[in-house]
């Protein structure tokens, strides 16, 4: 038996329920997983700067938790007997340092301070690794070399939380996770924008679209809350997992299959000529030998039933500003 099958069977899931809090709750992906946490019966406290409808099920917390001292929050999840904590906040722009990293910072001090520390699960991403050869499948022994700002902040991040977990500060681990597909998407996304502009559009006007010629991995949402959950229980094993689908995918491709479910023909689709580069990587491929061996974890969705699901949601949001209609005519473009 390797030494990784060994800890996972030294180390069979817990079946008491836990107290999980989720910071990022509101939004693309923390939402799922405060849903699928829940579903198991545990307790979730939802932590966001804002509240959302989203979340309406769960015990809501507003809190900046960049903007407090690690004793505050300390406190926090001490006072809620925090078993877990699942960091799924996202920054962009302006607040890159201040959501990826800051916040990650005084996060790791609050833990150290509880008395009986949560374990952390920290999502990652899958830019962390930057661009990698054709071909290649990106494993966690791959050297990092990230190639945009959010990359980099993303990547000082998870070495925060990395080597914590290896000098036996903390207990916890780094899910990277790629770009993922399927219900409710991040309308700032490529493909949850796509989606929420074919709403405004029919066969005849159609949309104009710039396509990178790149084939990367997409993740469903859903299955990649499925790892969160199994990376929860799981309290001594190696502290990085990639997650993913194992398979580079033709980003047309995937393109086809969201129109498809749109009812719409593929003709809707208009590309201007000219070549395109992308700023995500020509080629994006993850590999997911380690999350099979770890967690037990393999992703169960098809490309169809994840395009399915997120048209279906964006289809039926009234929420989506009507804006995203009056979009519809003009160019879209795939970095």
């Amino acid at each position: 038996m390797t030494d990784e099958a060994s800890a996972v069977a030294r180390l069979m899931p817990s079946p008491r329920p836990l107290r999980v809090a989720v910071l990022g709750a509101t939004g693309c992906v923390g939402r799922h997983v405060c849903t699928a946490f829940a579903a198991e019966g545990n307790e979730v406290v939802a932590i966001a700067r804002r509240y959302a409808p989203g979340v309406a099920a769960h015990r809501f917390q507003s809190l900046d938790v960049a903007g407090h001292a690690s004793e505050e929050l300390a406190r926090v999840l001490a006072g809620e007997q925090i078993d877990v904590v699942v960091n799924a906040t996202l920054g962009w722009g302006d607040e890159l340092h201040y959501t990826n990293v800051q916040l990650v910072e005084r996060l790791i001090g609050a833990l150290a301070m509880m008395r009986n520390p949560a374990r952390l699960v920290h999502l990652g991403t899958i830019h962390e690794y930057g661009q990698v050869p054709s071909g290649t499948s990106i494993h966690e022994d791959t050297p990092p070399a990230p190639t945009t700002p959010y990359g980099e902040a993303k990547l000082i991040a998870s070495r925060m939380v990395l080597d914590a977990v290896r000098s036996g500060a903390l207990n916890g681990v780094v899910l990277r996770v790629t770009n993922t597909l399927g219900p409710y998407p991040a309308l700032e996304s490529f493909f949850g924008s796509l989606a929420a502009r074919l709403r405004g559009t029919d066969a005849a006007t159609g949309i104009e679209l710039t396509i990178a010629d790149a084939q990367r991995d997409y993740v469903d949402v859903r299955d990649a809350v499925d790892a969160v959950l199994k990376a929860a229980r799981i309290t001594r094993a190696d502290p990085l997992v990639n997650i993913g689908c194992g398979q580079a995918r033709n980003i047309r491709e995937l393109v086809t299959e969201l129109v498809a479910v749109a009812g719409l023909p593929t003709e809707a689709i208009r590309e201007p000529r000219g070549e395109v580069h992308g700023r995500g990587g020509e080629w994006v491929q993850v590999d997911i030998s380690r999350a099979a061996r770890l967690l037990g974890w393999q992703p169960r969705f098809t490309v169809r039933e994840s395009m399915r699901a997120m048209w279906d949601t964006v289809h039926a949001d009234q929420s989506i500003p009507a804006r995203y209609g009056d979009l519809a005519r003009r160019p879209l473009h795939c970095p």
